[in-house]
């Protein structure tokens, strides 16, 4: 397969992957917002630093304000991570590969950008938020389904898969720092209501708020919360599933081609790590040290799978 078709499939994915991502940490910021007496600048502040675009919103912003970063996150298309300027790149990456991609992939791709569009173009409402997250949410949804359905599962397909699970590691662990990112009014909250209400708002954020009880059958702990979103395997979200997936994926390319590259050895060695560790552990060395070290390795990995398979080729 050529490089481009490879980069093009791979961000595809990843782009389709990071609206879906997106739309949840907005929903987290939003959750957790609800959850302050007081002003809710600083968890709007945390949502930015952690998608990456505070000092970009801040270029354009006079001040911090929850509807401020909604339309600089979902509608802005001067933001480059925001999600309708995020789906026109998925869009665009479908169009280049259209060759590789089955009809219905296509077509869902294409439908999802001209619905969101249509969506996004109006200033949003507060009441009408939480509906166009989920309405997001769905299409990212409608497009996986549509290369689980249809797609041959060939070297195409575990591009688009390494894509989908890169990025979706690199969300998992950036909504959780949205937790720690900013501390709460005080430590004495830790282990309070407020503490719990805030873990609860993060599994509900990904979905997970039900599978947890099937899992843990505890109440809100961070320790456990914490052990289901970054070590548990059968979590879908989870940092060790992905990682799962992701060498699982690398695994099909080295039999494809018959070659193993640095990105092979680079993600054995992050699920390894994961592997090898507890909740204990990683709350010993810190959670935001131990997510901030996570996001740069798998940024690694994603710049040595562009290399081993010469995307820009």
């Amino acid at each position: 397969m050529l490089g481009k078709t490879a980069n093009g499939l791979f961000w595809l994915f990843r782009n389709i992957e990071r609206t879906e991502n997106t739309a949840r940490l907005v929903d987290t910021g939003l959750r957790i917002a609800l959850t302050r007496s007081s002003g809710d600048e600083e968890e709007w502040v945390s949502v930015l630093a952690t998608a990456g675009a505070l000092s970009s919103y801040k270029l354009t912003h006079d001040a911090v304000s929850g509807d401020g970063v909604v339309d600089f996150l979902l509608r802005d298309k001067s933001n480059p991570s925001s999600v309708i300027a995020v789906l026109e790149r998925a869009r665009n990456n479908a169009r280049t590969v259209r060759t590789a991609l089955t009809r219905e992939v296509w077509e869902t791709v294409n439908e999802a950008w001209m619905e969101l569009d249509a969506a996004l173009k109006p200033t949003i409402k507060p009441r009408e938020l939480p509906a166009l997250l989920e309405t997001i949410r769905q299409q990212s949804a409608r497009m996986r389904g549509a290369l689980h359905g249809t797609m041959l599962r060939n070297d195409m397909y575990n591009f688009c898969r390494l894509g989908t699970f890169v990025e979706r590691a690199d969300a998992t662990a950036r909504i959780l720092d949205v937790k720690y990112y900013v501390l709460l009014p005080s430590v004495s909250y830790v282990g309070s209501s407020l503490d719990n209400v805030q873990w609860e708002s993060i599994l509900r954020s990904v979905s997970a708020h039900r599978s947890y009880r099937w899992a843990y059958d505890d109440d809100y702990q961070a320790a456990t919360i914490a052990d289901f979103m970054i070590l548990n395997s059968r979590m879908p979200r989870s940092l060790a599933f992905c990682y799962n997936k992701i060498v699982s994926n690398l695994g099909y390319l080295e039999s494809d081609y018959d070659a193993r590259h640095a990105c092979h050895d680079h993600a054995d060695a992050i699920r390894a790590r994961l592997k090898g560790k507890v909740v204990e552990d990683i709350f010993d060395q810190g959670l935001h040290q131990f997510i901030r070290d996570f996001v740069r390795d798998n940024n690694r990995l994603g710049l040595l799978i562009d290399e081993a398979y010469r995307f820009n080729s």
